[in-house]
This record gives structure tokens, C-alpha cells and sequence, in this order.
């Protein structure tokens, strides 16, 4: 490990505190069939209806529907392929799911119910604060879509303000052939000599999830580790794909701030050791109190959620979902720090100075956002 000066040695101690790590720890428009109902203390009654039902009644309010999905890439990635798959189910219903950072979309949206020029009816976001803040403005249309119930705890809002659609994991990542058995252990390794400039990362500062996974490391190793990394000379870029690009196109060995599978036969592999921290969240979903077509919003949420689009090769936001062989849920994981990722995302100034922070050690951000500019109002 690299010796640096005193001073920096005690950020390591104050980091936690200096940087706040420790937070670490309108009306909706009538659908077209009628909603679950709201007893008199105001509770929602999980929908029993089912897809297809769902399905009919969105046609006959108008059959469409628009939906601010965070990503990274306007045509590929897992935006893109939800918008590939709801239209192949549900053919009638003319969908636009407009992909962006979730940084943008949510002062998209913000900014038009300022100017009363809303168009989404459904946000699915990366920023869970945002979440928790409309429910408090009173944005966001409650709903409980079938198999609520089902969901995590921590994967849905008790009041049915929100549901989480699907888990995002992000660690670190390898190519299995090119680091054979010298493959990155823990994240420790990350920092070994052998691996200068053989490390691509998406930028800390630019996507608050790898934020977040930043700050664990430094809390977990220290801003020596940290000053080590960026003396590996890491590829920077935007976007949590663009690691495994550069590992696919031979440019990098180890990758950091992206998802991957720890499971995986495939070319790449994520690092998932035990005792070593990385991240997981519920990437969240919610309809619009103003929503133009509320029942296409609920088909959305209700089959985001269902057993047939949650049944698959990864994680699950349902209880009644097993994960992958070899693996346990996610909220069973206290590396992956799924009740802590919330939590920082609600200390914006704190965030704030994690962002600047790594600023100082890896440069300013650089590069246009790769989703591209969608404007002001995508989907309009």
C-alpha cells in the first residue's frame, strides 16, 4: 500500500463522518374499469385483476402509454429490453419508454409540473429519493398491483406509493480468461500492480449507484486504497455498461461500478466475496398522480412484477422467487448494502461531497451522456 501523508490518513478515520457516510446506514385521471378500493382509513387494496384483464381495460382508455425509464442507452440495456418485451406482450398498447440518466429524468419530470406540461404516466428511476419526496408532494398515484404482497418488505412502499421493479447489483467485474487464476479476489486486488491500466470504471461523481459503491470502499480501505486505485491509471466513462465494453473490446481485464453475475459461464464474471462490500438496490417504479393514461400505468407496474416477467436468471424482487442456483435473495446479502443505498441517496449534501471528493482524485467528468439529449419533454 502506497504511503501518503498524515493528513490524508485521517480522512480515512473521519470519512465516515466528513463525508457522511454515516446516512450510509393533481388529480389521477379515471381509469377505465374501476380500481381497487380504499377503505375509509384510506388503506389500498392489492389489484386482483388479472394481466390480461389489465390488458383490456388500458385499450379501452385509450391504449397508450409513456414511461421515464433510467438507463444508460436509449436502444440496449435493460430499459430498452422492458420496452422489446412489453410490446411483444402487449401489442396494443402504443408504448414509448424513453431511456435517460435518472439524474435528468427526475428534474425532467420535476420541471414539467412546474409548467404543467406533464407526459409520462409511469417514472422507473435510479433515484430513489426522488420517490420519497414525491409521495410527500403528493405526485405519486397509489396503487398495489397483484402479488404486492409478494415483494421484499423493502421493495415496495406500504402505502402502495411505489413498487421496486427489478434488483441491480454492482461490484466489481472481470474477463475470466484474460485474468485466468490471478483473477481479482476481493476488491483489494484491484489496487495489486499487476492490474495498471488494466481497470475501466464508470465515473463515481457521475452515477450516484457507483457513488455509493465508491464510498463503501473507501470506508471499507481507506483513501490510501483509494489514491492507489487512481494511481492504477483507470479508464474512465459514463455509463455503469461502458466497464464490460472495455473489457469485450480487450481494452481493460477488470471492470468496476457495473452489474454483472457472479454465477456466470460466460466471458465475464462479477466479483461477489464474502465479507467485502458491494451494492444492490430495487430500481423503483411509480405512477404519476397526473398520469394521462393511469390503467396502461398499472399494466406496467403489474406485470414489472409479475412471476412472468420476474422469473428469470437473476434476482428477484419477490419473496416467492428463488434466485439463481447459488445464490441467495439479495436482502440476504449485508454486503450488498440494500437498506443502506436509500438511506444515502436521502443526504443529497452529502452526496454532494462524495461526488466532489472523487473528483479530486480521478478527474472531472468527461464525455456527453449516452443515452444522447432526449430535451425537455421526450415523448411528447
Amino acid at each position: 500500500m502506497t504511503s501518503l501523508p498524515s493528513r490524508r490518513r485521517l480522512l480515512v478515520t473521519g470519512a465516515g463522518t466528513a463525508l457522511g457516510l454515516g446516512a450510509l446506514g393533481a388529480t389521477a385521471s379515471p381509469a377505465a374499469s374501476a380500481a381497487p378500493a380504499e377503505s375509509s382509513r384510506g388503506t389500498v387494496a392489492e389489484d386482483t385483476r388479472t394481466l390480461d384483464e389489465l390488458y383490456r381495460d388500458a385499450i379501452a382508455e385509450g391504449g397508450k402509454l409513456v414511461v421515464y425509464a433510467g438507463g444508460d442507452l436509449a436502444d440496449s440495456g435493460s430499459g430498452a429490453g422492458a420496452r422489446t418485451a412489453f410490446r411483444q406482450r402487449f401489442p396494443e398498447i402504443d408504448l414509448q419508454l424513453i431511456v435517460d440518466y435518472s439524474k435528468y429524468h427526475d428534474v425532467r419530470v420535476d420541471n414539467q409540473l412546474a409548467t404543467d406540461t406533464l407526459v409520462p404516466d409511469v417514472v422507473q428511476l435510479q433515484t430513489l429519493h426522488d420517490f420519497t419526496r414525491w409521495k410527500r408532494e403528493g405526485r405519486l398515484l397509489r396503487y398495489k398491483p397483484a402479488g404486492f404482497g409478494k415483494l421484499y418488505k423493502k421493495f415496495r412502499d406500504p402505502d402502495g406509493a411505489w413498487v421496486a421493479g427489478v434488483v441491480i447489483a454492482f461490484s466489481y467485474v472481470y474477463d475470466v480468461a484474460a485474468a485466468g487464476a490471478n483473477a481479482p479476489r476481493t476488491p483489494l486486488d484491484l489496487i495489486d500492480p499487476r492490474w495498471k491500466n488494466a481497470v475501466a470504471s464508470s465515473y463515481p461523481h457521475d452515477d450516484d449507484a457507483v457513488l455509493y459503491l465508491y464510498a463503501l470502499y473507501a470506508q471499507t480501505y481507506g483513501w490510501d486504497w483509494v489514491a492507489a486505485l487512481a494511481a492504477q491509471q483507470p479508464q474512465f466513462a459514463r455509463g455503469s455498461f461502458s466497464p464490460s465494453t472495455a473489457i469485450n473490446n480487450k481494452r481493460a481485464v477488470v471492470g468496476v461500478g457495473t452489474g454483472g453475475s457472479p454465477t456466470s459461464t460466460g466471458p465475464i464474471r462479477m466479483g461477489l466475496p464474502e465479507g467485502h462490500p458491494f451494492m444492490a438496490w430495487g430500481q423503483r417504479i411509480a405512477i404519476l398522480r397526473q398520469a394521462a393514461n393511469p390503467t396502461a400505468a398499472k399494466l406496467f407496474l403489474s406485470w414489472q412484477i409479475s412471476t412472468e416477467r420476474q422469473t428469470s436468471n437473476a434476482w428477484s424482487v419477490r419473496t416467492d422467487i428463488a434466485p439463481p442456483a447459488g445464490l441467495k435473495p439479495i436482502w440476504e446479502y449485508p454486503e450488498a448494502n440494500v437498506d443502506g443505498f436509500p438511506r444515502f441517496m436521502e443526504d443529497r449534501a452529502a452526496v454532494e461531497r462524495w461526488k466532489q471528493t472523487f473528483a479530486l482524485y480521478f478527474g472531472e467528468v468527461k464525455g456527453d451522456p449516452t443515452p444522447g439529449w432526449p430535451g425537455l419533454h421526450p415523448g411528447a
